[in-house]
């Protein structure tokens, strides 16, 4: 009988210990490490100067006085810069009727330079081959075409026949984090993989040619730019060489109502011509799912003692004067660059200062909105500014259409300095100005003679394009 008490104790042990190390190898495998990511630096050929963005102005014929003043005003103030880029079709003056070879190859020119940096370097840390990806995520939000375009990454690298393969379309500027979200979720059923995620958008087949206001913005704004990112749940590949490590991650959609839903979509205007159209609505939605989504997102991220000091405050003045203090909980803030008012936005909301707003502006200085990739560009900037230092942590905050606030908390690995696509310019950032050139160049359309002289500029730069042709 003793024995076969002992015998039962045993097996009771062996049971409980399997138990207990199957649910600490589950747990190590939920965790989502970011162990490397590269942003597209396109050539110099395809920035976007003051004057070559008057020459693809003037383009328009649609365009008269009152359209020039307010684009004027628009690019005044929108905290783009001199060195942002284009797709070659719409510098080559080819905007007014793009071809699905330009919208193919657009893509093409942005996704396998990425995939090619990111494989060069990770492979000078540990081996990685086409054949180690398990996972492939795409996300183009304004283009899909058939096959779809992670069938072309994959036709183009060999991947293997049994990956798990996402191509996304129509998530907005808010679909890096989504694919953050399902390579998470994946993770959780599947032990020890790798996740390669492929973040543009597609600008050539989506430039507007005409006159109406809310469809001119995007024009302004958009911007080329992509970029790739390697994820892991392998906890040895992720503790060794991962740069950062997802904690939390909180989505936000406001699709149900009506103004939220068609606050920035994809129409035509009165006159047949696609574009995409940005309402007047568009800062009333963002407010609001941003407000749901930090609701959410604060009682997970913030300490305790700033959780009790909220409350209290809450109780004893009124509810529009207690404030959270997101800092708290937050080293660094890697925010959208969807445009200059979304950032102070932001920052007024959160209470961040002109430092922690820094990365944000920077980029969209340097490299405009280019919708999801904008927050790795962000975080590229922080990088290369040697501000991210091990056990720190960085909130990412994205917004998109539908209507949709994404939110995701990283804590940093290591200490990390790497330059990144930064590396040509950072020593001159921030510069001393970011006073925009175009105002300059251009200020004379708001003289009393304004409209004889936009005729005479569209006459000369109609003949200079008839010369070079």
């Amino acid at each position: 009988m003793e024995f076969l008490a002992l015998f039962s104790t045993i097996l009771f042990l062996h049971a409980l210990l399997v138990l207990l190390y199957n649910l600490i190898d589950k747990w190590r495998h939920r965790n989502c490490y970011l162990l490397d990511y590269v942003c597209l630096k396109p050539s110099d050929e395809r920035k976007l100067p003051t004057d070559l963005c008057g020459e693809i102005v003037s383009r328009n014929s649609s365009l008269g006085l009152n359209e020039y003043k307010f684009l004027l005003k628009v690019i005044i103030s929108s905290g783009l810069g001199e060195s942002t880029y284009g797709p070659r079709n719409i510098i080559e003056g080819r905007e007014a009727s793009p071809t699905l070879s330009d919208s193919i190859s657009e893509m093409e020119e942005y996704l396998f330079p990425l995939i090619d940096s990111i494989f060069l370097r990770v492979n000078q840390s540990f081996h990685l081959s086409a054949s180690s990806i398990d996972i492939l995520v795409v996300n183009v939000s304004m283009f899909s075409p058939a096959p779809s375009l992670a069938a072309r990454v994959i036709n183009r690298y060999g991947f293997r026949e049994d990956i798990l393969v996402y191509n996304l379309s129509g998530m907005g500027c808010s679909a890096s984090l989504i694919s953050v979200d399902l390579i998470r979720n994946i993770f959780k059923s599947h032990k020890k993989k790798i996740a390669l995620l492929l973040s543009t958008e597609s600008i050539s087949p989506n430039w507007y040619n005409g006159n109406k206001r809310s469809m001119m913005l995007g024009n302004c704004l958009f911007r080329s730019g992509g970029c790739a990112a390697l994820l892991t749940n392998d906890p040895y590949l992720g503790g060794r060489h991962g740069k950062l490590q997802l904690r939390r991650l909180v989505r936000t959609h406001l699709g149900r109502s009506n103004e939220a839903h068609t606050c920035a979509h994809q129409k035509e205007d009165d006159e047949g011509r696609h574009g995409f159209h940005l309402s007047r609505e568009l800062p009333a939605a963002a407010a609001q799912a941003f407000f749901e989504n930090l609701r959410v997102l604060a009682p997970k991220i913030l300490p305790l003692s700033e959780i009790a000091r909220f409350l209290l405050a809450s109780v004893w003045k009124k509810k529009t004067t207690a404030t959270v203090n997101m800092k708290s909980g937050v080293e660094h803030f890697c925010l959208h660059t969807g445009g200059k008012a979304v950032i102070e936005g932001i920052g007024r909301s959160l209470g961040l200062d002109e430092k922690a707003l820094e990365p944000a502006r920077m980029t969209l200085h340097r490299f405009g909105n280019t919708s999801a990739s904008s927050v790795w560009y962000v975080l590229s900037y922080m990088e290369a500014k040697k501000r991210l230092r091990k056990g720190e942590r960085v909130l990412m905050i994205t917004f998109g259409s539908g209507f949709k606030c994404n939110s995701c908390l990283w804590v940093v690995m290591r200490d990390l300095d790497d330059c990144g696509v930064w590396e040509d310019c950072i020593k001159g950032y921030p510069p001393k100005t970011l006073v925009n050139p175009f105002f300059d160049k251009y200020g004379w359309i708001n003289d009393p003679n304004a409209e004889v002289l936009v005729q005479k500029v569209k006459d000369e730069m109609a003949r200079g394009r008839k010369e070079r042709a």
